[in-house]
């Protein structure tokens, strides 16, 4: 792993979901990527409030990355990711899944509840669902992206 700041590892900018989170240098699969920060809070203080930027730790915590200075919160929802996240101890930390290259957006999995409450209602719109969308209406794929 780079001995660099992870501040500038990454860099936030514009993407297809509106903002991202992007590799500025490279990462092999299994380098940790990034801590999910945030307010640790109970599970029944996360249920009160509610929110896109929660991260159950487990039954009873979890992390709320409404502020934005929390840079993990930007990592975006794909169906195919190039990053996983992990429980350590009671903290989150976001890992590469596969090698990935500085200009490429980090993504993870947010998992099926999530997926459920907000994706699947308005349509994903991950890379991978995007594409397959496309390829059903008969259209040509983009090859735009979120570099």
């Amino acid at each position: 792993m780079s001995r660099t700041k992870p501040d500038s590892r990454l860099r936030l900018g514009r993407c297809a979901t509106g903002l991202g989170l992007f590799a500025r240098v490279p990462f092999r699969a299994g380098d940790r990527v990034i801590e999910y920060t945030g307010d640790r809070i109970s599970g029944e203080e996360a249920d009160r409030r509610g929110g896109r930027y929660l991260f159950h730790v487990d039954a009873d915590r979890a992390i709320d990355a409404t502020g934005r200075e929390h840079l993990a919160r930007y990592v975006n929802h794909a169906c195919r990711p190039n990053c996983e996240a992990r429980a350590v101890g009671r903290r989150i930390f976001i890992y590469a899944k596969r090698a990935i290259e500085p200009g490429d957006e980090l993504t993870y999995h947010y998992g099926r509840v999530y997926f459920r409450a907000f994706i699947a209602p308005a349509g994903c719109r991950c890379r991978t669902c995007t594409r397959r969308a496309e390829r059903a209406a008969g259209a040509a794929p983009s090859r735009g992206g979120s570099r």
